[in-house]
């Protein structure tokens, strides 16, 4: 019956769920050294792979979440807190997020985890390691989820388990949510990027036929989804796109120690984010609630060698549950 009662308990002012969610990409200073490896992928695209090396048997793979890279303070904090544990670890940015435009006309959704799957094996092949965890912030934890869960029991044995974080799980539902009035400044943040990257696309392949006047007029994901990732990946519609790339489906058939952590006041997510009797009926899915934390947040409060609950819990999680001896 794995599913934990949390101990985060910030202090008042990160007890609001949006003051937690602006506070860390908005004051924290975050920066990490990197090690840029680009890889060339089997359809003659490229990945951009930012490791940074402590000289441990353990890597640890982070995914980021919508627009993020391997700059964005929660990835950067995480590859900091780690290495001090004595972990390797690897940023894995989506096409298109590495601060250089992709190839080709498709770049990443949340369930494209046929890129997952080729970095893993491209670290598995190019590196010794004895353990490799996964760790995914919102899109990318549901990327992370998914794709322990289409492994399954077939997975490496040195994937030795995954840890995700603020993620949409059910994608339909999520999306509900993010089209509120609550969310309407966030959205205005994703949509400045995704816009310019969807017309940019545009302009370089004059034989997608985009419909400007409609992007420019969009307000939902599923008006991008509609014009651009249905289409492009081959979905019929974004309903379909949401059905196939949720990674609640899966939670059930990943067969190595997993923990998901949901925020209740994390304003984009659903109620049908929180997998109770997932967890409860798995042996290996974790699910922890907590109370406060919002969006990839969990920040404790203004004092910077304390507040870091997050990054501890993960590492905690390794420790325990995962059980990679680290510092």
């Amino acid at each position: 019956m794995p599913v934990f009662t949390s101990d985060f308990l910030p202090t008042i002012p990160f007890r609001n769920g949006h003051f937690n969610t602006m506070y860390r990409p908005l004051f924290m200073k975050d920066k990490a050294s990197y090690k840029r490896e680009r890889i060339t992928t089997w359809d003659h695209d490229f990945l951009d792979l930012d490791f940074s090396f402590v000289g441990s048997e353990t890597l640890v793979l982070l995914i980021h979440g919508l627009e993020g890279s391997s700059e964005s303070k929660y990835m950067a904090s995480s590859t900091n807190h780690l290495n001090k544990k004595g972990l390797d670890t690897v940023c894995f940015n989506l096409r298109g997020c590495s601060g250089e435009d992709n190839l080709l006309l498709a770049t990443y959704h949340s369930g494209k985890t046929e890129d997952v799957d080729f970095v893993v094996e491209y670290l598995l092949k190019s590196f010794t390691y004895k353990n490799i965890i996964l760790v995914g912030f919102s899109l990318g934890g549901n990327l992370t989820l998914k794709y322990l869960g289409e492994k399954g029991a077939n997975i490496s044995p040195i994937i030795k388990g995954g840890i995700a974080t603020s993620v949409p799980i059910d994608i339909g539902s999520a999306e509900v949510e993010m089209a509120k009035l609550k969310n309407k400044l966030y959205m205005e943040m994703f949509f400045k990027t995704m816009k310019n990257k969807i017309l940019e696309k545009a302009h370089k392949f004059p034989e997608y036929q985009l419909d400007k006047d409609k992007l420019f007029k969009a307000t939902k994901f599923k008006h991008l989804e509609y014009l651009y990732t249905a289409p492009v990946f081959g979905f019929k519609s974004p309903e379909e796109y949401w059905e196939k790339a949720s990674s609640k489906p899966y939670l059930s058939k990943i067969a190595k120690p997993t923990l998901l952590i949901n925020a209740k006041d994390d304003t984009f997510l659903s109620k049908e984010c929180f997998p109770f009797d997932e967890a409860e009926n798995s042996e290996f899915f974790f699910f922890e609630e907590t109370k406060f934390g919002g969006h990839v947040g969990f920040m404790t409060s203004f004092k910077p060698n304390e507040n870091r609950w997050l990054e501890h819990r993960i590492a905690r999680f390794i420790k325990e549950n995962i059980q990679i001896d680290i510092l």
